[in-house]
């Protein structure tokens, strides 16, 4: 099972590059494998730190599937970094913040992020 963050700030959406299993490389929220005896909040706050070095706190859950929970936080404490000497990150590739306008969202991050907007009664421009 997998917990990621959606974590925008000034209308800037907090984005991971990364290598995939299917063999593609893609932008994806922060977020990773829940670990046994761990919650998926937990997991959630942990693979956030691990790939963007920031601390943060969860919001609230926006969506879960059985499979990936989606949580809404926010950033508490840290800096973006990128720690490759982590091997839990040798599938990460950068980090960043992108425009909520941007392409590079994809049909597994662009309905979370509608799904987003539209619960805030927020807009993105087409």
């Amino acid at each position: 099972m997998i917990s990621q963050a959606l974590i925008i700030d000034n209308n800037k959406v907090l984005m991971v590059k990364q290598y995939v299993k299917r063999g593609d490389i893609v932008w994806n929220f922060p977020g990773g494998g829940i670990e046994k005896n761990e919650t998926p909040e937990e997991a959630c706050v942990r693979e956030v730190k691990e790939e963007t070095g920031f601390d943060v706190e969860i919001s609230s859950l926006l969506y879960e599937d059985g499979y990936k929970y989606t949580y809404l936080a926010k950033i508490i404490g840290g800096e973006l970094t990128l720690d490759k000497s982590n091997p839990d990150n040798e599938d990460l590739i950068d980090n960043g913040w992108f425009s909520i306008e941007a392409d590079i969202l994809d049909s597994y991050t662009k309905p979370i992020l509608d799904m987003y907007m539209e619960r805030s009664n927020l807009r993105r421009h087409k």
